[in-house]
């Protein structure tokens, strides 16, 4: 039993008591004696003071509150509330479905705008910030005009939301997600799917045909819209693909519809992409002839994307560059050994490359990872940086970070050109050979664009499909006989003239040591 008062209440309730025990052991008894009810109040005292413990807080603010236990025994209970917590996490297993993280603060040092959008919030990370709550009005309009379009009702849309409510909370890290109630939760993944999949639809069939007016401020392709992009690639702000697959076949009147949305998204994003090398027909047809398989991306074939962030990262990749260990890194590599953060060095610079002999060449495919290296010469196929490519880099490579099931190829081209990146004069080298195209101030800003993608990332370098590439290279670059003849190259055969002045010198000296060889032999065999 619990008791709350103060001081005074304490007095009145016992003189209650004292009185009620009074009455009734009088009417019960009439010939006890006049000290019976003090014995009766004695011993129910004492009843209470055993069941009960009067605690006064804050001189008697009137609130009930269990009795005063030890520090220790408070402290222990709280170690267990916390283990048994564990427990259930572990029991539940939640952490397999999560696919959506929270990117690291180690990573984020810095580079917070990156991961954190700065117009719309989609999913429960960023949902509620007050400077992206004016995209709200323009999330319901899309909403009302969906409902619109295709005569349905709302409620039919969280119906099916409850549907898979727990397994896209799943999909979500940390207390953000759980502490919305169900109907905030469902009503958030309706709002906020429906939004990303009305700019899709608009960016692939037009959005005057979605019923919106040509000078519409968000759905139309221009003004705010790469921003938009942007943000919407953002790790942190993505929603699961089965959620938006459900609610565009909800639209289209299929709720087993798979993979449009990732083939609407591939469209949307395209803006984004790191490269718009165009191939002609024969050289795509050779490209695809020398790997063995198609290098076109068909999202509808592939079921196994987690949200849209995964189905760019797959595009880029395309069947994905297999890493190809050397004989002696399988033997010697540990699939549980830490990664050593001492041992990122895949390759040198461009600038001691070239002194050592090795020639850079642009290579025809629109696979801007798919770097080759023959004869000396280092194959790099073309990249386009702008002012989103910062952005898009970071959050591919937290999600390769976080994401245990999925590879690191991302992350091990980044590393890779951040070594061949040393200089802005390595900007340039590469922009002149076609390697490097940008939209940034000058080439400084893309040498300390590359120089800070990777600073805080866990890298494994035997992990790497350009680890053995990278060993080629080194092999090459060590060997004594290429650097010299890469300098005798650089400083004779550099021009015309050069190569005027080196054939003269020879001639030149050709006839010395003719004349000097005439004159010793006339000396030893004068004539008779």
């Amino acid at each position: 039993m619990v008791a709350v008062f103060n001081k005074e209440l304490l007095s009145w309730y016992l003189i209650t008591v004292k009185l009620r025990e009074t009455v009734e052991s009088g009417i019960a008894n009439p010939n006890q004696s006049i000290q019976s009810p003090d014995q009766n109040l004695q011993k129910r005292e004492q009843q209470q003071s055993q069941s009960l413990q009067v605690v006064i807080q804050n001189g008697g603010d009137g609130k009930f509150e269990e009795g005063p236990k030890s520090p220790e025994s408070e402290w222990v209970l709280t170690i267990k509330d916390k283990l048994e917590q564990a427990s259930q996490d572990d029991a539940a297993n939640v952490w397999s479905k999560l696919c959506i993280y929270r990117v690291p603060h180690y990573l984020r040092e810095g580079d917070d705008k990156a991961y954190v959008p700065q117009i719309v919030s989609l999913g429960p990370y960023h949902h509620g910030r007050r400077r992206l709550r004016q995209m709200d009005r323009h999330k319901w309009r899309s909403l009302h005009q969906m409902l619109k379009r295709t005569n349905q009702d709302i409620k039919l849309y969280l119906d099916s939301m409850k549907e898979v409510e727990e397994k896209a909370r799943s999909c979500y890290e940390g207390p953000v997600a759980i502490s919305l109630s169900s109907n905030e939760f469902v009503e958030m993944m309706v709002l906020d799917g429906c939004f990303v999949l009305e700019l899709f639809r608009g960016a692939a069939d037009g959005f005057k045909q979605l019923g919106y007016p040509r000078n519409d401020p968000i759905f139309a392709m221009r003004g705010s819209m790469h921003s938009i992009q942007r943000d919407m690639i953002m790790l942190e702000n993505q929603l699961p693909l089965f959620v938006l697959d459900r609610l565009l076949g909800l639209q289209l009147g299929d709720p087993e519809l798979k993979g449009l949305v990732s083939k609407l998204a591939l469209r949307f994003f395209d803006p984004l992409m790191p490269t718009d090398e165009p191939l002609t027909k024969s050289d795509r047809n050779k490209l695809e002839s020398s790997l063995g398989y198609a290098t076109t991306f068909d999202p509808l074939s592939d079921q196994g994307a987690l949200h849209c962030l995964d189905v760019f990262r797959r595009s880029l990749l395309r069947s994905g560059p297999k890493p190809v260990p050397r004989v002696w890194i399988k033997r010697w590599s540990n699939v549980n050994r830490v990664a050593d953060k001492r041992r990122t060095q895949l390759i040198h610079c461009v600038t001691e490359l070239r002194e050592a002999g090795i020639k850079f060449k642009k290579r025809k495919t629109d696979r801007f990872w798919d770097v080759k290296f023959e004869n000396g010469i280092l194959s790099i196929p073309r990249l386009l940086i702008h002012d989103g490519t910062k952005s898009l880099f970071l959050n591919l490579i937290a999600f390769e970070q976080c994401h245990l099931d999925c590879s690191n190829d991302i992350t091990s081209y980044v590393i890779f050109m951040d070594n061949l990146i040393n200089s802005p004069a390595d900007v340039g080298y590469l922009h002149y050979c076609g390697i490097i195209e940008h939209w940034l101030g000058s080439d400084a800003e893309v040498a300390d664009l590359f120089n800070r993608l990777c600073q805080e990332v866990v890298f494994d370098i035997n992990d790497s499909y350009l680890s053995r590439l990278s060993a080629d290279v080194n092999r090459y670059y060590d060997h004594r006989w290429n650097a010299w003849r890469a300098s005798l190259k650089h400083n004779y055969f550099s021009n015309p003239w050069a190569i005027l002045s080196f054939l003269a010198a020879v001639v030149l000296l050709f006839l010395t040591f003719t004349q000097t060889f005439y004159g010793v032999y006339s000396y030893y065999r004068p004539p008779n």
